[in-house]
């Protein structure tokens, strides 16, 4: 279509050209005395344009003759500048396939080829489209190489020399983001090196929007859990969670691990009740976590009834028909239960026996309903309740628990040889 146009408009043209001359009887006079040279207008004009091309034509050639030296520098500007771009690309090549020294080589070799381009562009004054910026990135990025390689052969000196003109090249503001990302390499490294002081001190470095990036977060939170900072390593698996950087199933997992970690971390009941308070409603409402809290506040002789007031929502769910509850932290309920059966109330106690009578067949409810009337000296029931337990626990600690139990009642009745019978079951157990 554009063809078409272009060739309607040169047929306009010639039609224009031929009215004009084909019809045009002027005359041009030339006086130069003594003599006088009559001439057709579209002579004239003709050889005015003519003229003029061939001036046009001169004066190019001039120039084309006087930029030969400055084309010749440009020449060898851009020879250098692929030069220096292929040691770049061969670097990055031999760090990925391990070959360290040939990177690093290559590296350095870049950073010879931009310096002397920069004194050949200074020297010229013309522009080879290398602007500063990406002088700068290059820089940056083929010192990062070279303390990438001397990190991967142990070589920290020259590790370290490097990181710091990297970060000087670096240091202008259109080159934040290669800042950014040397002050990552550098964190990484210190992780490498198991020094999570140093790591914590360049993440904290960064500015706020790339402290907050995944890579950042996972690197926080290897290195918080190496110093043993859990609240923090807490706060960070969280946000972590909130990315997904992680499955549902391993996010909960490590959520699930640091929480134990943090209450674990508790030398009293206060620290105890601080640590579970600071937990996310959603933590809170994890089984595994509850029980563990509630048990840990009981072995530090916490207030039992606060503790029970925790497994609540968890017997709740254990009683449900198609409880979620595995048979492990069930155990652990029971254990927990059972730690504070001195001071169990009315309101607990009717709980279990409901619970033991609406599952006369579940061994661990008739353990733990047995020890609690062992607990109110009902030496009868609970001595019905053991025997039952005793013949179908699976753990080894609540077997033994029932028939030491046992031999404390046969004791009560002063039945010697069944006495001996139930410590003799205990100690094969």
């Amino acid at each position: 279509m554009r063809a078409a146009l272009w060739l309607v408009a040169l047929f306009g043209v010639a039609v224009a050209v031929a009215l004009f001359a084909g019809n045009n009887q002027a005359v041009v006079t030339i006086f130069w005395p003594p003599h006088r040279l009559d001439v057709s207008f579209n002579l004239m004009v003709l050889v005015l344009a003519g003229f003029f091309m061939l001036l046009y034509g001169a004066l190019r050639a001039v120039s084309a003759l006087f930029a030969l030296p400055l084309e010749a520098r440009r020449w060898r500007a851009q020879q250098k500048e692929r030069a220096m771009y292929g040691s770049l690309m061969d670097s990055l090549a031999n760090l990925l396939a391990g070959r360290y020294i040939r990177a690093a080589k290559s590296a350095q070799n870049a950073l010879v080829q931009e310096k002397s381009l920069g004194l050949l562009t200074d020297q010229t004054g013309h522009a080879t489209g290398h602007s500063a910026s990406r002088s700068t990135q290059l820089r940056s990025l083929a010192h990062l190489l070279v303390a990438e390689s001397a990190q991967s052969l142990q070589n920290r000196a020259l590790r370290d020399q490097h990181l710091q003109l990297a970060l000087q090249n670096a240091a202008q503001r259109h080159a934040q983001e290669v800042r950014e990302g040397v002050q990552l390499r550098a964190a990484r490294w210190a992780l490498e090196d198991r020094d999570a002081g140093a790591a914590l001190e360049w993440l904290t470095q960064l500015p706020q929007g790339a402290a907050r990036r995944t890579l950042a977060l996972r690197m926080k939170l290897r290195a918080t859990r190496q110093v043993k900072q859990t609240l923090l390593a807490l706060d960070t698996a969280r946000l972590l969670a909130k990315h997904r950087a992680f499955s549902q199933a391993a996010a909960q997992s490590i959520v699930r691990g640091l929480a134990l970690e943090l209450l674990n971390d508790a030398h009293d009941p206060a620290q105890l009740q601080q640590a579970w308070f600071s937990l996310d409603e959603s933590e809170r409402a994890m089984p595994e976590l509850v029980v563990h809290a509630a048990s840990r506040l009981m072995a530090l002789h916490g207030d039992a009834g606060l503790a029970r007031t925790w497994l609540l929502q968890v017997w709740d769910r254990m009683m449900e028909p198609r409880s979620e509850i595995g048979d492990n932290l069930r155990i652990k309920l029971i254990t927990g239960l059972e730690a504070g059966l001195d001071s169990l109330d009315a309101a607990w106690l009717a709980r279990i026996e409901a619970a033991q009578l609406s599952r006369p067949r579940d061994a661990n409810l008739q353990y733990l309903a047995g020890m609690a009337c062992l607990n109110r000296q009902l030496w009868g029931k609970a001595r019905q309740l053991l025997s039952q337990a005793a013949m179908g626990l699976q753990d080894a600690t609540l077997h033994r628990n029932a028939w030491r139990a046992l031999a404390v009642l046969a004791e009560q009745r002063e039945d010697e040889p069944a006495a001996a019978q139930a410590y003799k079951r205990a100690a094969q157990l």
